[in-house]
């Protein structure tokens, strides 16, 4: 196939399909680096991959990186985890907004590129995928209606914190029963007068057979509930008003139960900011 083939292929893909800006799907993905292995990691993903392996791809539109200190880490629970094992582990988190209705579109795009982008040695191997899924977009709740930033403006606006929960149903009609309560009672409640700005609602996908094998398939496809709470303030700040009895409020419901609650900073683009506080809190 010719180049000027080539450019002719994505004129024509350009043209067709849907092309919203609506965050449809995410990827969400929570990263251990190796023991001694924490600044190499943080330029290869920085200085590397957030472009080459998300951003430059077809319809991953806006992304953010986060960061977990030892202090936020130890914030965590529950201490047994469905997630993470130890509940301490996941240094970085990585968000992604996919466009509604291009996520078999991209999946193709990313096996592809993350095939090249290993053969080519460009994949950092020592660390650890805790928590990695594509999601698709279930619910937004906004504290303040139709003021302030949409979901779609999320990843970039500077917010200072970001709290990821996950929940889990122990069948698909309860997960659904668990959706209605979070965006019609739960979440509003919560929202109101709080330091979180919007709560964004996912259910994981399957990924693909041909996925690289340093990631495991993806569980709790049809029970679990992936939250992310974003703030206006530093969680260390607000945690123990607003964050400490999650794992209670959905338990007294019989609908589902909290495998995690952790928060997170935003990382500095283009810096080691942190990496130095991920093994101890200062």
């Amino acid at each position: 196939m010719s180049d000027d083939t080539r450019s002719d292929v994505y004129a024509e893909l350009a043209a067709v399909g849907p092309y919203g800006v609506r965050p449809g799907h995410a990827l969400i993905t929570m990263v251990e680096p190796h023991p001694g292995h924490e600044y190499a990691y943080n330029r290869w993903y920085e200085d590397d991959h957030y472009y080459a392996g998300a951003m430059a791809m077809p319809w991953m539109y806006a992304g953010r990186r986060w960061v977990a200190t030892r202090d936020l880490q130890l914030l965590r629970y529950p201490e047994k985890s469905a997630v993470a094992q130890s509940v301490t582990a996941g240094c970085y988190l990585s968000t992604y907004w996919i466009t509604d209705g291009r996520y078999a579109d991209h999946m193709k795009w990313t096996v592809g590129i993350n095939k090249r982008l290993n053969r080519d040695a460009r994949v950092y191997q020592d660390r650890t995928h805790v928590f990695t899924a594509f999601q698709d977009h279930e619910a937004t709740v906004y504290r303040d209606g139709a003021a302030g930033p949409r979901d779609f403006h999320a990843l970039d606006h500077p917010y200072p914190g970001l709290v990821l929960e996950v929940v889990d149903s122990e069948t698909p009609e309860q997960r659904a029963e668990l959706l209605e309560w979070l965006r019609g009672r739960h979440l509003p409640k919560r929202l109101a007068g709080s330091p979180s700005a919007m709560v964004t609602v996912f259910r994981p996908t399957p990924l693909p057979g041909d996925r690289m094998t340093y990631v495991k398939q993806v569980e709790g496809v049809d029970t679990r509930l992936t939250l992310l709470w974003f703030l206006e303030a530093d969680p260390r700040e607000v945690w123990e008003e607003h964050f400490t009895a999650l794992d209670t409020e959905v338990a007294a419901t019989e609908l589902g139960t909290v495998q995690f609650v952790a928060p997170f900073i935003p990382t500095i683009p283009g810096t080691n900011r942190y990496v130095d506080q991920l093994r101890s809190a200062g």
